[in-house]
């Protein structure tokens, strides 16, 4: 199902793909799970939500991880396909989603954050491994 606030962004921002925002979010939500920062509160105290935040450099690679995950040896062209052609559009596409009022930020949170965190290609193409698990 198409989001309407995503299309809007979208349509703003025509550099980057509706799917790259739809995949931001799942990056964000996978990034958030590996580091133990689930959205939802874990205390007990329900009022008193888990801290969630992610830096850019965890996003980053967290959305790379993902991408691994879902496309494997293709993630590099998928993000290509999307206009993501560095970790600067990661940030960018972030900062549309914040400037749309889809995604938070904190006082220390900026686009450099984003800025040559790693190279796309490197570590999508050049450093990429098959892992093999055992059939049940």
């Amino acid at each position: 199902m198409i989001h309407p606030g995503l299309m809007d962004v979208a349509r703003r921002d025509p550099r980057y793909a509706y799917e790259a925002y739809e995949f931001l979010f799942e990056a964000l939500a996978h990034t958030q799970k590996r580091l133990g920062r689930a959205a939802e509160s874990t205390r007990a105290d329900a009022d008193a939500p888990a801290e969630s935040h992610v830096s850019g450099r965890e996003l980053c690679e967290g959305a790379v991880d993902l991408a691994r995950r879902d496309f494997g040896r293709m993630a590099r062209v998928v993000f290509r396909l999307w206009g993501v052609n560095a970790t600067a559009d990661i940030g960018e596409i972030v900062f549309n989603l914040i400037d749309a009022s889809l995604l938070s930020r904190t006082d220390r949170d900026c686009r450099e954050d984003f800025h040559d965190v790693f190279d796309l290609d490197a570590v999508l193409l050049d450093n990429y491994e098959i892992h093999l698990t055992p059939a049940e």
